[in-house]
């Protein structure tokens, strides 16, 4: 009798052991898998995505925004405008500094030296307030973060893969906010430390004897003037037949290309990358021809920065799920109030047509949620500035005389150089013009064009006298 008590006392032991473990995979299963009900989910939290996230959410909107990486901001603040313009302002102190610039208005400064770990970690700082800024935004306007890969299951679905789980979302609406990545170059890898993307560029541990740059647009030119200040031998390299990329007036290009290689930088335009190779000695060879063809030329650098652009980031979010295709540079349609084939998911920036641009982001981020809110839809893109932030910077807004001469538009052209401005000959930095670009017959501002110091602030006055 006693035996078969003991039994039955251990077959009951098991039954609650097997019970707890049940409860307990059933309870892990029930964490990793969350449904969270909303009305609008935005995938990504660059500068469009966390700013339609706060203004839906301001609207009155239950809104959750889904982002991959651990840090909010997207592109723009971790790796991209933000800590660019942090190395670009440090970068043109030190020249002034270390160069005859301070000595030539009588400012005499002994010792000069670069402490480029200090340099770096002001950038890294700047960075991080930012980034923990859109942490507090959402929390102060009550955004829902889910850090994790956001991918779409459903028209009115979006599952995100965390580190603890899966979470389903259902919403009413999706905004799709993804940005863009770097576009690789066929044939070379990146390392990020000494063939390098504008991320490795950003923060490199020594300043390179010399560095080429395969592409002269807006990128190239910026990160390859910040390592040319700091004391880099800097070669680009650039298919086109003009540097500052595309949109930028061709008189405003050529000036800036002089200006430039004055400061000491060089140019190999007209020019194409057949390869890269890495030397037993760490030494990077890169083969260069003339686009048009022609015999071969071997450069020497220690670093290789690849900068031939960025593509939208719409790989692997699950668009064919719900029937949405790319159009041929890998887009998504949308309609002029952003709306995708499907009427409840919309997308925004990088991810659509028109420039990569931070603030055209925004303006569609804004936008788009006030239509979903019932509101007008209306972006004039003539109205979207660029800047270049090199010293000098590059501004523009509207058309430039190629575009006005291709469309067939009657225009005049007004010009003034910085060399007879008095506010330029009394700051010593006369170097550019300003050019604007009127209609021949009602006198209307088509275009403005600005190359000159603080090109970017002094664009706004122009902006606002177009319209």
């Amino acid at each position: 009798m006693q035996t078969w008590n003991q039994l039955y006392r251990t077959l009951a032991m098991v039954n609650i052991l097997w019970w707890c473990v049940r409860l307990s995979k059933y309870a892990q299963e029930c964490s990793a898998l969350s449904v969270v009900d909303a009305d609008v989910t935005v995938v990504g939290s660059g500068p469009g995505g966390y700013v339609a996230a706060i203004k839906a959410a301001q609207l009155g909107f239950k809104t959750v925004c889904v982002e991959k990486n651990a840090t909010l901001g997207g592109t723009c603040l971790n790796v991209g405008c933000i800590p660019s313009k942090a190395l670009l302002n440090n970068s043109y102190l030190y020249h002034l500094a270390h160069g005859k610039d301070f000595e030539n208005r009588g400012i005499e400064i002994k010792e000069i030296s670069l402490n480029l770990e200090k340099m770096m970690a002001q950038k890294s700082g700047a960075v991080k307030a930012l980034t923990g800024g859109i942490a507090h935004l959402f929390k102060q306007n009550k955004v829902t973060h889910v850090n994790g890969f956001g991918t779409l299951t459903g028209k009115n679905q979006v599952t995100a893969r965390t580190a603890d789980g899966e979470q389903v979302i259902n919403t009413k609406n999706i905004l799709i906010a993804t940005g863009s990545e770097v576009t690789p170059f066929p044939g070379i890898e990146i390392d990020e430390k000494t063939i390098v993307s504008s991320t490795g560029a950003l923060s490199l541990e020594k300043v390179p004897e010399e560095l080429i740059v395969i592409g002269a647009g807006v990128i190239g030119v910026e990160l390859g003037s910040v390592w040319h200040r700091l004391g880099s031998n800097v070669t680009a390299v650039e298919f086109l037949g003009h540097v500052g990329g595309m949109g930028i007036d061709m008189e405003i290009s050529k000036n800036f290309q002089r200006i430039l290689q004055k400061q000491g930088m060089k140019f190999k335009l007209g020019t194409k990358v057949m390869g890269a190779t890495k030397r037993p000695d760490g030494k990077i060879d890169v083969a260069v021809e003339a686009a048009a063809g022609g015999k071969n030329e071997m450069l020497t650098c220690d670093v290789l920065l690849v900068c031939i652009g960025r593509r939208p980031y719409t790989h692997n979010l699950g668009l064919e799920n719900v029937g949405i295709e790319l159009d041929n540079r890998g887009r998504i349609p949308v309609t002029n109030r952003f709306q995708t084939k499907v009427p409840s998911i919309y997308a925004i920036g990088d991810v659509v047509a028109g420039p990569m641009l931070a603030h055209k982001a925004e303006d569609e981020g804004i936008i788009c949620v006030e239509g979903m809110a019932g509101g007008a839809v209306h972006i004039d893109y003539n109205c979207v500035p660029s800047v270049i932030y090199t010293h000098p910077e590059v501004a523009w807004v509207g058309k430039n005389e190629e575009q006005l001469k291709e469309e067939s538009v009657p225009y005049k052209i007004g010009k003034f150089p910085f060399a007879a401005n008095s506010r330029a000959k009394t700051n010593a930095d006369t170097d550019g013009m300003v050019k604007i670009l009127s209609h021949k017959e009602t006198d209307r501002m088509l275009g403005a064009h600005i190359l000159g110091s603080v090109s970017g602030t002094r664009k706004s006055s122009l902006i606002n006298k177009r319209f």
